[in-house]
């Protein structure tokens, strides 16, 4: 098969990696790529959100399977143009990719279904929200509706704090269309979890589970950002647990997406927080997750390929996958200043003596090729990857590779992993 996976960070060279290894494959292309997919899949320069020049590439190349990685190009209706010029896509509809296009639709099938959820209002006025702010109190959850690259949700430990962020979003237009509604969401306490599900339409297929880190700083300080680390599996997800997600989460997303005439298909991922074993739904995005992508391939045994295929051809039902015993933890080395302004052009020099160490897949996200030297042009840029017997093995292979690295323009946490292995 010819194969095209569209996007440039992290999650699409682990997606490029792993189909790379499939005897399925014949060609693999990624628009627009980046320096480390250059060397798994033929880049070709095409935006992730040019969705007729994608369609066109996808048509005059024969291409079998179009993988779409990010949100965007799924929200903007990429599936439906390749499906309707009858090109198989990996990603659900745009109808269907609302469950991360807007926050608000999915709380209110959330209501509708009774799936476990924050308590939440929707505001579109600055003055109701404000109004609502002084009725619930804080700590309080305040987010843009649509998609703002991960840096939409403001947690906010005082009102003063949630009414500014208000402001920014309704009234400082921090977050352009995306902000044009808030959601003002009770703060949900426990331990936050990343739940993964193939589906295709009517069956959901679980997948390894993981848990990210999305704050900037140790021990889950600082501002949100698109995730700074993660790691697999996550032993907060129990067998148990990972049922009752399925039971009161998943399935009745998937069946109110039926019954709503847009079903899903795709992977659909879900935070989640777990309270004294309960999970509630804190999100949903409608494509792998990124960097918990980097830690699923690692462990992941079977051909991912196939598996793409049924939950695009409605063949999950008799599907299984195959996992690695090990764990896999994943680094996220970010340029200085990120999630704020960051400088773009710094050399980052060592990959070839991390990636030599066993057990360590060095995925690239905000990289380029120029002039012989590697560059960082992106926020987050490396995503250091490890698979080994244990979390706590894992974590120290990464951070040995990270070390190998010369990067003086980057940074990274140093303690991605800590809640399991404590």
């Amino acid at each position: 098969m010819k194969v095209l996976v569209i996007g440039s960070g992290g999650r699409e060279h682990a997606l490029c990696w792993a189909l790379s290894a499939s005897s399925l494959v014949d060609a693999l292309y990624a628009a627009p790529g980046n320096a480390g997919m250059a060397e798994e899949a033929q880049c070709v320069d095409i935006a992730a959100d040019d969705i007729g020049t994608i369609g066109a590439f996808a048509k005059s190349n024969a291409i079998d399977l179009v993988v779409i990685g990010p949100e965007g190009p799924l929200v903007a209706g990429l599936a439906d143009l390749l499906e309707a010029d009858g090109i198989k896509a990996f990603g659900p509809s745009a109808a269907a990719a609302r469950l991360e296009g807007s926050k608000g639709f999915t709380k209110d099938i959330c209501a509708r279904y009774g799936i476990p959820t924050a308590a939440y209002g929707r505001f579109t006025e600055t003055g109701p929200a404000l109004d609502y702010l002084q009725r619930v109190g804080a700590p309080i959850v305040v987010k843009a509706d649509g998609l703002a690259a991960g840096k939409g949700v403001i947690m906010a430990e005082t009102v003063a704090e949630a009414e500014a962020a208000v402001a920014d979003i309704l009234d400082g237009d921090r977050f352009g269309a995306a902000g044009s509604e808030v959601l003002i969401e009770e703060w949900l306490g426990g331990e936050e979890a990343s739940f993964f599900a193939l589906v295709d339409g009517v069956t959901a297929l679980p997948l390894a589970s993981a848990q990210d880190h999305k704050r900037a700083g140790e021990a889950d300080t600082g501002p949100n950002t698109g995730g700074m680390g993660a790691y697999s599996p996550a032993p907060v997800v129990t067998e148990a647990l990972a049922g009752r997600i399925m039971d009161r989460v998943i399935e009745p997303t998937v069946r109110a997406m039926n019954e709503a005439g847009c079903p899903y298909r795709g992977v659909l991922y879900a935070g989640v927080m777990i309270a004294d074993g309960v999970p509630k739904l804190l999100e949903y995005n409608v494509r792998f997750g990124d960097p918990e992508c980097q830690v699923l391939v690692l462990r992941l045994r079977s051909d991912l390929l196939p598996a793409l295929l049924a939950a695009r051809e409605g063949g999950l039902k008799h599907f299984d996958l195959r996992w690695r015993d090990e764990a896999a933890l994943s680094v996220v080395m970010a340029a200085k200043g990120y999630p704020g302004a960051y400088g773009k052009g710094s050399e980052i020099r060592g990959i070839e003596a991390a990636d030599a160490i066993d057990g360590v897949k060095v995925f690239h996200a905000g990289t380029k090729a120029e002039d012989g030297k590697l560059l960082a042009v992106g926020g987050r840029v490396l995503n250091v990857t490890a698979l080994a017997p244990t979390i706590a093995e894992a974590q120290a292979k990464a951070y040995r590779a990270v070390d190998a690295i010369d990067w003086p323009g980057g940074f990274c946490r140093r303690d991605i992993g800590f809640r399991a292995v404590g």
